[in-house]
């Protein structure tokens, strides 16, 4: 596998994890448990990480030679809690 893809596969893992453990655990710790230290540190990780992958997005854009609907779908999933787990089975 190309290194390039291989990093793509890895930023977008981490990204997904790190939306969910935000949304499914930090959240919840700020808005039920009054602690919101963990979302002000995971959010800050994952907003880092959501760059990463919109930046690895647009350059497998051009790499990878996808249609700018495929970009479109795969920028959009990002934002879904799954969303990067189904671009690495479908489009890598």
């Amino acid at each position: 596998m190309d290194k390039q893809v291989k990093a793509f596969r890895i930023i977008s893992t981490l990204e997904a994890i790190s939306f969910l453990v935000l949304l499914g655990i930090a959240m919840p710790l700020k808005y039920i448990w009054d602690m919101p230290q963990m979302v002000k540190t995971v959010g800050s990780l994952h907003g880092l990480l959501f760059v990463l992958y919109v930046l690895g997005a647009v350059y497998m854009w051009k790499k990878l030679e996808w249609s700018f609907k495929t970009l479109v779908i795969v920028v959009l999933c990002s934002v879904l809690p799954f969303g990067p787990f189904y671009v690495e089975k479908k489009y890598l």
